[in-house]
Protein backbone atom coordinates (compact mmCIF):
# COMPACT_ATOMS: atom_id res chain seq x y z
CA UNK A 1 0.00 0.00 0.00
CA UNK A 2 1.27 3.48 -0.90
CA UNK A 3 1.94 5.60 2.16
CA UNK A 4 0.80 9.21 2.35
CA UNK A 5 2.87 12.24 3.36
CA UNK A 6 1.67 15.83 3.63
CA UNK A 7 4.16 18.72 3.62
CA UNK A 8 3.45 22.02 5.38
CA UNK A 9 5.48 25.15 4.68
CA UNK A 10 6.48 27.72 7.21
CA UNK A 11 6.34 31.49 6.98
CA UNK A 12 7.64 33.03 3.76
CA UNK A 13 7.98 29.79 1.79
CA UNK A 14 5.95 28.83 -1.27
CA UNK A 15 4.78 25.21 -1.43
CA UNK A 16 7.12 24.60 -4.38
CA UNK A 17 10.01 24.85 -1.91
CA UNK A 18 9.06 21.26 -0.99
CA UNK A 19 9.52 19.92 -4.53
CA UNK A 20 12.95 18.37 -3.92
CA UNK A 21 11.90 16.78 -0.65
CA UNK A 22 8.69 15.49 -2.16
CA UNK A 23 10.56 13.89 -5.04
CA UNK A 24 12.72 11.95 -2.57
CA UNK A 25 9.68 10.75 -0.63
CA UNK A 26 7.85 9.80 -3.82
CA UNK A 27 10.88 7.78 -4.95
CA UNK A 28 10.62 5.99 -1.59
CA UNK A 29 7.02 5.01 -2.28
CA UNK A 30 4.99 7.84 -0.78
CA UNK A 31 2.08 9.70 -2.27
CA UNK A 32 2.72 13.34 -1.38
CA UNK A 33 0.94 16.68 -1.31
CA UNK A 34 1.93 20.18 -0.20
CA UNK A 35 -1.23 22.27 0.14
CA UNK A 36 -0.75 26.01 0.54
CA UNK A 37 -1.77 28.05 3.55
CA UNK A 38 -5.02 29.97 3.13
CA UNK A 39 -4.56 32.98 0.78
CA UNK A 40 -1.15 31.74 -0.43
CA UNK A 41 -2.08 29.60 -3.42
CA UNK A 42 -0.54 31.00 -6.59
CA UNK A 43 2.64 32.32 -8.18
CA UNK A 44 5.22 33.66 -5.67
CA UNK A 45 5.87 36.85 -7.68
CA UNK A 46 2.16 37.63 -7.85
CA UNK A 47 1.66 36.84 -4.17
CA UNK A 48 4.49 39.20 -3.21
CA UNK A 49 3.22 41.97 -5.51
CA UNK A 50 -0.44 41.68 -4.50
CA UNK A 51 -0.87 39.92 -1.15
CA UNK A 52 -4.40 39.00 -0.17
CA UNK A 53 -5.73 41.57 2.30
CA UNK A 54 -7.03 38.76 4.52
CA UNK A 55 -3.57 37.25 4.95
CA UNK A 56 -2.43 39.65 7.66
CA UNK A 57 -5.15 38.52 10.06
CA UNK A 58 -4.62 34.79 9.46
CA UNK A 59 -4.20 32.94 12.76
CA UNK A 60 -2.47 29.70 13.66
CA UNK A 61 -5.83 28.24 14.64
CA UNK A 62 -7.19 28.93 11.16
CA UNK A 63 -4.13 27.37 9.53
CA UNK A 64 -4.33 24.27 11.72
CA UNK A 65 -8.06 23.92 11.00
CA UNK A 66 -7.30 24.27 7.27
CA UNK A 67 -4.87 21.35 7.37
CA UNK A 68 -7.10 19.32 9.66
CA UNK A 69 -9.81 19.50 6.98
CA UNK A 70 -7.34 18.52 4.26
CA UNK A 71 -6.08 15.55 6.28
CA UNK A 72 -9.65 14.49 6.96
CA UNK A 73 -10.17 14.15 3.20
CA UNK A 74 -7.09 11.98 2.63
CA UNK A 75 -7.52 8.24 2.06
CA UNK A 76 -5.53 7.47 5.20
CA UNK A 77 -3.76 9.27 8.03
CA UNK A 78 -0.50 10.75 6.69
CA UNK A 79 3.03 11.32 7.81
CA UNK A 80 2.99 15.04 8.59
CA UNK A 81 6.16 16.93 7.63
CA UNK A 82 6.44 20.61 8.50
CA UNK A 83 9.16 23.25 8.28
CA UNK A 84 9.54 26.24 10.61
CA UNK A 85 5.99 27.41 11.42
CA UNK A 86 4.96 24.32 9.48
CA UNK A 87 6.87 22.30 12.06
CA UNK A 88 4.86 23.98 14.81
CA UNK A 89 1.65 23.31 12.87
CA UNK A 90 2.66 19.66 12.47
CA UNK A 91 2.99 19.35 16.26
CA UNK A 92 -0.39 21.03 16.80
CA UNK A 93 -1.98 18.56 14.36
CA UNK A 94 -0.37 15.62 16.15
CA UNK A 95 -1.75 17.07 19.39
CA UNK A 96 -5.23 16.77 17.85
CA UNK A 97 -4.62 13.08 17.20
CA UNK A 98 -3.96 13.48 13.47
CA UNK A 99 -1.22 11.76 11.48
CA UNK A 100 0.64 8.49 11.93
CA UNK A 101 3.88 10.36 12.74
CA UNK A 102 5.40 13.82 12.43
CA UNK A 103 8.64 15.40 11.29
CA UNK A 104 9.29 18.97 12.40
CA UNK A 105 12.18 20.62 10.56
CA UNK A 106 13.50 23.71 12.37
CA UNK A 107 10.14 24.14 14.13
CA UNK A 108 8.85 27.47 15.40
CA UNK A 109 8.51 27.24 19.19
CA UNK A 110 5.66 25.48 20.91
CA UNK A 111 4.41 27.02 24.16
CA UNK A 112 6.97 26.62 26.91
CA UNK A 113 9.95 27.24 24.65
CA UNK A 114 11.62 30.62 25.21
CA UNK A 115 13.42 31.77 22.05
CA UNK A 116 16.96 33.00 22.49
CA UNK A 117 18.16 36.41 21.26
CA UNK A 118 19.10 35.16 17.76
CA UNK A 119 15.62 33.78 17.10
CA UNK A 120 13.99 36.86 18.61
CA UNK A 121 15.95 39.13 16.27
CA UNK A 122 14.84 37.04 13.29
CA UNK A 123 11.20 37.64 14.30
CA UNK A 124 11.74 41.35 14.97
CA UNK A 125 10.71 42.51 11.47
CA UNK A 126 7.21 40.97 11.33
CA UNK A 127 6.51 41.89 14.97
CA UNK A 128 7.52 45.50 14.32
CA UNK A 129 5.22 45.59 11.28
CA UNK A 130 2.14 45.15 13.50
CA UNK A 131 -0.23 42.34 14.47
CA UNK A 132 -2.43 42.17 11.33
CA UNK A 133 -0.18 42.75 8.34
CA UNK A 134 0.83 40.73 5.29
CA UNK A 135 4.60 40.91 5.64
CA UNK A 136 7.35 39.74 3.29
CA UNK A 137 10.86 39.09 4.55
CA UNK A 138 13.42 41.40 2.92
CA UNK A 139 16.14 40.08 0.67
CA UNK A 140 18.77 41.14 3.19
CA UNK A 141 17.05 39.39 6.10
CA UNK A 142 16.48 36.30 3.99
CA UNK A 143 20.19 36.13 3.26
CA UNK A 144 21.33 36.64 6.83
CA UNK A 145 18.73 34.72 8.87
CA UNK A 146 17.03 32.20 6.57
CA UNK A 147 19.54 31.03 3.96
CA UNK A 148 22.77 32.19 5.58
CA UNK A 149 24.78 29.11 4.53
CA UNK A 150 23.67 29.44 0.89
CA UNK A 151 26.24 31.20 -1.34
CA UNK A 152 25.25 34.84 -1.80
CA UNK A 153 25.20 34.51 -5.58
CA UNK A 154 22.44 31.87 -5.30
CA UNK A 155 20.22 33.69 -2.80
CA UNK A 156 18.40 36.08 -5.22
CA UNK A 157 17.12 33.21 -7.40
CA UNK A 158 15.94 31.26 -4.35
CA UNK A 159 14.19 34.35 -3.03
CA UNK A 160 12.43 35.01 -6.36
CA UNK A 161 11.28 31.41 -6.72
CA UNK A 162 10.08 30.67 -3.21
CA UNK A 163 9.51 33.71 -0.96
CA UNK A 164 5.90 34.73 -0.30
CA UNK A 165 4.30 37.09 2.25
CA UNK A 166 3.03 35.81 5.57
CA UNK A 167 0.74 36.81 8.41
CA UNK A 168 2.36 38.84 11.17
CA UNK A 169 -0.34 37.69 13.58
CA UNK A 170 1.23 34.23 13.88
CA UNK A 171 4.44 35.79 15.19
CA UNK A 172 2.51 37.56 17.94
CA UNK A 173 0.76 34.31 18.79
CA UNK A 174 4.08 32.47 18.99
CA UNK A 175 5.67 35.25 21.05
CA UNK A 176 2.84 35.23 23.62
CA UNK A 177 2.30 31.43 23.43
CA UNK A 178 -1.29 31.83 22.23
CA UNK A 179 -2.61 28.69 20.59
CA UNK A 180 0.80 27.00 20.53
CA UNK A 181 0.45 24.66 23.50
CA UNK A 182 0.70 20.90 23.06
CA UNK A 183 0.21 18.15 25.64
CA UNK A 184 3.19 15.94 24.92
CA UNK A 185 2.16 13.33 27.46
CA UNK A 186 -0.92 12.52 25.40
CA UNK A 187 0.92 12.16 22.08
CA UNK A 188 0.88 8.64 20.70
CA UNK A 189 2.48 9.27 17.30
CA UNK A 190 6.28 9.24 16.79
CA UNK A 191 7.93 12.63 16.27
CA UNK A 192 11.28 13.68 14.81
CA UNK A 193 12.60 17.20 15.41
CA UNK A 194 15.53 18.41 13.32
CA UNK A 195 17.58 21.59 13.04
CA UNK A 196 20.55 22.99 11.15
CA UNK A 197 23.45 23.92 13.38
CA UNK A 198 23.86 27.25 11.53
CA UNK A 199 20.16 28.14 11.70
CA UNK A 200 19.67 31.81 12.62
CA UNK A 201 15.88 31.67 12.65
CA UNK A 202 15.16 28.59 14.76
CA UNK A 203 18.44 27.99 16.52
CA UNK A 204 19.54 24.57 17.80
CA UNK A 205 18.74 25.83 21.31
CA UNK A 206 15.10 26.47 20.35
CA UNK A 207 14.68 23.16 18.52
CA UNK A 208 16.26 21.17 21.35
CA UNK A 209 14.03 22.93 23.89
CA UNK A 210 11.00 21.73 21.91
CA UNK A 211 12.46 18.22 21.88
CA UNK A 212 12.96 18.33 25.66
CA UNK A 213 9.26 19.10 26.07
CA UNK A 214 8.10 16.60 23.48
CA UNK A 215 10.16 13.70 24.81
CA UNK A 216 7.77 13.52 27.77
CA UNK A 217 5.49 11.58 25.41
CA UNK A 218 5.28 7.81 25.67
CA UNK A 219 5.68 7.70 21.88
CA UNK A 220 9.12 7.69 20.27
CA UNK A 221 10.64 11.16 20.04
CA UNK A 222 13.95 11.84 18.28
CA UNK A 223 16.23 14.79 17.62
CA UNK A 224 18.74 15.35 14.80
CA UNK A 225 21.09 18.28 14.22
CA UNK A 226 22.55 18.68 10.74
CA UNK A 227 25.99 20.24 10.48
CA UNK A 228 26.57 23.22 8.23
CA UNK A 229 22.88 23.81 7.48
CA UNK A 230 20.77 26.94 7.73
CA UNK A 231 17.01 27.38 8.12
CA UNK A 232 16.77 26.44 4.43
CA UNK A 233 18.04 22.91 5.09
CA UNK A 234 15.28 21.30 2.99
CA UNK A 235 16.40 23.12 -0.14
CA UNK A 236 20.06 24.07 0.13
CA UNK A 237 23.04 21.97 -0.92
CA UNK A 238 22.96 18.67 0.92
CA UNK A 239 19.17 18.55 1.18
CA UNK A 240 19.36 14.95 -0.05
CA UNK A 241 21.02 13.88 3.21
CA UNK A 242 18.28 15.55 5.24
CA UNK A 243 15.56 13.90 3.16
CA UNK A 244 17.25 10.49 3.36
CA UNK A 245 17.50 10.72 7.14
CA UNK A 246 13.83 11.67 7.42
CA UNK A 247 12.73 8.85 5.10
CA UNK A 248 14.81 6.31 7.00
CA UNK A 249 13.35 7.51 10.31
CA UNK A 250 9.80 7.33 8.91
CA UNK A 251 10.41 3.74 7.81
CA UNK A 252 11.77 2.85 11.26
CA UNK A 253 8.60 4.06 12.95
CA UNK A 254 6.28 2.48 10.39
CA UNK A 255 5.12 5.74 8.89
Amino acid sequence: MTKVAIFITGAWMHTSSWDKFRSAFEAAGYSTSAPAWPYLDGDPNALRAHPDKRLGSLTLQQIVAHYQTIIGNLPEQPLIVGHSFGGLIAQLLLDRGLGVAGIALDPAPIAGVIPGPVSLMAAFGPILAGPSTAFTISRAAFGTTFANTVPGIEQPEIYDHFVVPTSTRIFYQAAFMLGTRVDARNRRQPLLITVGDKDRTVTPYVARAAYNLQKRASARTDFKEFAGRSHFLAGEKGWEDVAAFCIDWAKQVGA
